[in-house]
Parts: structure tokens; sequence; C-alpha cells
């Protein structure tokens, strides 16, 4: 029996975890040369031998036997089954059971996205895209999230058309302005029409754009503590407390700058970034809109409330472990995905029981469009 156990599932979050050439193999010859190597955080040079050990492991049928089954519950990160392979993650899918499957990069960005030289920049983001084509488009279950940074509107459109093109199916955009510009600017308008007439969704995630904890707070007179996870870049209980602000703060614009109302056939997504805070954010939009209506032309000028266009076109990620069902109960079924995660380690080795724990009043109707038909609707699939 599959893992997901004969329910039609959806996964809106999985990763592949990069080896060291995942971008660079993949660059224009002018590009591949210039990138920086893949930043793997404060582990360093240790992670480079949690790679190679992998990349071992895949070629070793005896110890590949071991860990590919039940797969949800066994090694995550580099050490997972299909991390990085993309016959084994065929077959991760199969033991997962699920219908479709987003996929992100997890560490790619750090070779390009803070560059400020454009060729870095949109070079990069090109290779990656080509990588998550190639690893995603020999089964149609995976679904490769390509990267486009608004840094540069009109390369940002090509990379768009570049990545369609190569079968990107959806774009993880940073949760930030664009060159000093609202993600609402018109000059942005091409990217969100392009995707609105190609029925491709543009996805929030955490990572680029989303730490908005200015470094002072973490200076509070004692040793810093470690991450999430033991160690030094994941999150800390500061960070997670403000992980909703980017999002909130992106969406804030796509409404009131009237993206959504241009364009009423865009969707998007919020992925790993929690969705505990979407009922509340429904609610203080709406009020926004009644106090700021009669001062502000471009909130008087909506035709719908703010909250309207968010369940017309936008779904969220709950973390295994929120309350998915108060939040269905609260802000209603129409709002929120499932995701695993997989491989990384914070989707835990048992999401759908830890979601079902919190069920109890939800029916069959609503559990649907959770763990399929909300996708179905974010990425306009049958």
């Amino acid at each position: 029996m599959t893992y997901a156990a004969g329910r039609v599932c959806y996964d809106a979050d999985s990763h592949i975890l990069e080896t060291l050439d995942w971008v660079s193999r993949f660059a224009d010859p002018e590009i591949a040369g210039r990138l920086p190597e893949l930043k793997l955080g404060a582990a360093g040079n240790a992670t480079h031998g949690f790679i190679a050990k992998a990349q071992a492991r895949v070629a070793d049928a005896g110890k590949t036997a071991l860990i590919d089954h039940d797969v949800i519950a066994g090694p995550k990160g580099w050490a997972a089954y299909g991390a990085f392979d993309i016959a084994e993650r065929r077959k991760a899918l199969d033991d997962l059971g699920f219908h479709g499957q987003l996929v992100f990069s997890t560490f790619s960005a750090t070779q390009y996205l803070s560059s400020d030289d454009p060729d870095i920049l949109y070079g990069g983001i090109r290779a990656h895209n080509r990588a998550m084509s190639a690893f995603c488009n020999e089964d149609s279950r995976l679904i490769a999230v390509g990267q486009v940074s608004l840094a540069d509107p009109a390369r940002a459109l090509e990379e768009v058309n570049q990545g369609i093109a190569m079968g990107v199916g959806a774009f993880w955009i940073p949760a930030s302005p664009g060159a000093e510009r609202s993600p609402g600017h018109g000059d942005f308008d091409p990217i969100w029409r392009t995707l609105a007439e190609r029925r491709i969704p543009f996805v929030l995630h955490i990572g680029a754009g989303s730490r908005v904890l200015p470094k002072a707070y973490e200076n509070n007179g004692r040793p810093r503590p470690t991450d999430l996870l033991g160690g030094g870049e994941n999150l800390r209980v500061k960070d997670y407390m403000v992980l909703s602000f980017a999002p909130q703060m992106f969406l804030s614009a796509m409404i009131f700058d009237g993206v959504f109302e241009r364009f009423p056939a865009l969707r998007g997504g919020v992925i790993e970034l929690g969705a505990g805070w979407v009922p509340d954010f429904l609610r203080r939009l709406d009020l926004a809109h009644r106090a700021f209506r009669k001062s502000d032309p471009s909130v008087e000028g909506l035709s719908l409330k703010p909250s309207d266009y968010i369940r017309r076109q936008v779904k969220f990620t709950p973390f295994p472990g929120e309350d998915v069902g108060r939040m269905i109960r609260d802000a209603g079924p129409e709002l929120f995905l499932f995701s695993s995660d997989y491989p990384h380690p914070e989707g835990t080795t048992d999401p759908i029981g830890r979601f079902e724990r919190t069920f109890e009043g939800v029916d069959a109707a609503a559990k649907e469009q959770f763990y399929s038909r909300n996708f179905q609707e974010m990425m306009s699939v049958s």
C-alpha cells in the first residue's frame, strides 16, 4: 500500500537536494565558470562528504534496497531515496502514492540570486530552470518549479517564457519588491499577464525574500542558539514568528495595486510559510478596504473585497502540526493545500497523519479540497 493509502493526493511542496554541480552543468558556457560555488550553510565541507556518501549509496544496490520503501519514514536530506536521482525519485513517488508533486530546489539560489551582475543572476536562473525541468520532465507527476527574479522586468519576462518552453510548471518568485518596485507596479504586468494566460502559477516559498527579521533582534546579549534542526542556517524561534510577514506584504501589494483585479486568471501559492495566519489576514484585508477606500483611489477601485481575490486566486500550505481543521472551519476549505516537504526533515515522517488529527468536524468534501482539488485548481490540472 502506498503512503497516501488510496486517497487522491497532490503534494504542493517537495524538493531536490542539489549535488555540487547541479546548476553549473546546465549553465551556458559563458556563465558556468563565473558562478560561485553552491553554499551549503554552516556545515561547510562536511556537507560535501554527505553528498559524496549519498552518491555512492545510489550506486550500491544493497544499500539502496534498505531505503527504497516506506520512504516517508526513511532517511531525509541527501540520504533520502530520490533526493537527487531522477530514477529513484520516480520510484519514490510510486511509494508515496501522490498523483502529482511540485518540486523545488533547496540551495541553488545561493549561487546567483543575490548577485549584482544581471548576467550571473539571470544566467543562473536559466541554468536552474533547465536543471529542474530535466529532473521533472521524464514523469508527468513531477512538476518543475522554476525561479525568476523581478530585478529586471524585461529579463524576468524572457526567463518566464524560456522556462515555460522548457516545461516549468510554476515560478518561485522572491517574496519582496523587485528593483525597488512593488510587485504590483505596471512594469511587471507583462509577467503576470503571461502567467495568467498560460495558466502557470507564481509561488512564494520560504527562502528568497522571506527573511524579514532585522538582525538586531538576534543581539540579545546571549549566545546565539542553534536552529530548528540543530545547525546554523535554518529557522530560529524569532524567524518563525515573522515568517508570514513577507507573503502578507507581497499579497497586499498584489491586491491593492490591482494585479488580481487586472488578471483574474492569475493563480498563486504560498508554500512552506505556514497558514495559521491566513484567516486573520483575510479579515484585516477587508478591514483595510473599508477603512481606506474613501481616501485611496486604488482601494476604492477594486471590484471585489480583498479577501475574495485571495479566495479566488491564492492557496496556502500549512505546516505539519498546524491545526488545519480549525483553519478550514474559520476561513473555508478552498484555501489550503497538502504538502509533504519530502525529503526535507521539516515535513516529518507522517505529514498526512498530523493533518488528519486536526480534521475533527471537517467533512469529506473539505478533505478532498485539501488533498487534491485546491491543488488542481491552482495548477489548472484535472
